[in-house]
């Protein structure tokens, strides 16, 4: 199943609730929430009062990024803002297995995102914990930027090493998803799609008409 997630770090914070409404309304099924610290990437963004905020004008899932250093320390403050699933980054945990078990124990999804140059390897002996894994197609810290290739490389030996264990993890793609990548995306194994400046900017139903039309190319 194909879903949409859309990341409300593209939308208007002005206008947030209304963004949110408009985007459920549209078919959105997850809300893509980046939670940026400064440090693990350059940028800082959502704190939890606008998220428990966002939370409140919204019923889809709660998808919740982490892009933080020593994420552990933020696990139970984000499943109180009320996240149905958090991801947490291979690279920004001393500990990942520890800090996966520990979002499972609160009773949420857990997700593992990957950097670009981040090889699948740091997956081998977590994987079937997972509910999801996200692979990041730019270097994260900054929307808007353009799509790196080799991600869907990554994307197929992802989906290759899943299918082999028989497990049924979710693939994520966030990072410079347009309607005109977004099916090789899908092509390659991806079911999750995360796409934030390609929903936001102009007219978020008819951005999001395009992108479900497409989904709906893949519906068997």
């Amino acid at each position: 199943m194909l879903i949409m997630a859309p990341s409300i770090l593209s939308a208007d914070f002005k206008n947030l609730g209304e963004d949110l409404r408009r985007i459920d309304k549209a078919g959105a099924e997850y809300v893509h929430v980046d939670v940026m610290d400064g440090e693990f990437v350059p940028s800082i963004s959502l704190g939890m009062p606008v998220i428990k905020s966002a939370r409140s004008a919204t019923d889809r899932v709660f998808d919740v990024h982490l892009m933080v250093n020593n994420p552990e320390r933020y696990i139970d403050d984000f499943v109180e803002c009320g996240a149905d699933l958090i991801t947490i980054h291979a690279e920004a945990c001393n500990h990942l297995d520890r800090t996966i078990n520990q979002i499972k124990d609160k009773g949420v999804k857990v997700g593992v995102s990957l950097n670009p140059a981040t090889p699948l390897c740091v997956l081998d002996y977590v994987l079937d914990k997972l509910d999801m894994v996200l692979i990041m197609c730019v270097n994260p810290g900054f929307g808007g930027q353009k799509y790196i290739e080799s991600s869907t490389r990554k994307i197929k030996e992802l989906k290759k090493m899943i299918d082999d264990r028989n497990l049924e993890t979710d693939i994520q793609v966030d990072g410079g998803v347009t309607v005109d990548n977004v099916r090789m995306i899908i092509e390659a194994g991806a079911n999750i799609i995360v796409a934030g400046s390609s929903v936001f900017n102009g007219n978020i139903e008819e951005n999001m008409e395009k992108f479900l039309a497409i989904f709906k190319e893949y519906e068997k």
